[in-house]
């Protein structure tokens, strides 16, 4: 039962995370390109279309924090477990725990940040972009990371369960 709600849960984060990333880089490289384009070849600028960039980039970055979990792509000092093989194990395991800690102050926070946002009713200097939506993505970008990092370590523990199986055969 576990393994089909985990199971699902990696096909509707892998398509919004994909899909959404897609959407907005394309969106934000399309912008822009016209911006350069108006601004070398018709000496006209366009302001919004740096604000929107800068926007896709922290979007783009929160989002895909969970799509980097799920690969395995995280950020890891590893020397330790190249001079300890035995460590990789229980310093996998930490790293996840600490994951999901962060991930949780990422909902926590992330959360009272976008409340404090909607209630002072925000936006952004050019596109008037409600802040509360931008700040939205941290506790979204926790929930993500917080079931991608179960997902991980449901799978090491999968890996060694196999792994202790064969030792015993």
């Amino acid at each position: 039962m576990f393994v089909k709600i985990l199971g699902r849960l990696d096909k509707i984060l892998t398509f919004f995370e994909e899909w959404t990333l897609f959407i907005t880089v394309m969106v934000a490289l399309i912008a822009l390109f016209i911006n350069v384009v108006l601004r070398y070849g018709f000496n006209y600028t366009l302001a919004w279309s740096e604000e929107l960039v800068r926007e896709v980039i922290i979007y783009t970055t929160f989002i895909g924090c969970s799509a980097a979990i799920k690969e395995r792509k995280m950020i890891k000092i590893d020397a330790s477990v190249q001079l300890l093989p035995k460590l990789k194990v229980p310093l996998n395991f930490f790293s996840n725990i600490v994951t999901l800690i962060f991930a949780c102050m990422m909902m926590y926070y992330g959360t009272l940040m976008a409340v404090m946002q909607y209630r002072t009713f925000q936006k952004t200097i050019i596109l008037q972009i409600p802040l509360a939506y931008l700040y939205a993505i941290l506790p979204l970008m926790g929930i993500m990371m917080f079931i991608r990092t179960i997902q991980i370590m449901h799978e090491d523990i999968q890996a060694l369960r196999v792994e202790k199986q064969a030792g015993q055969a």
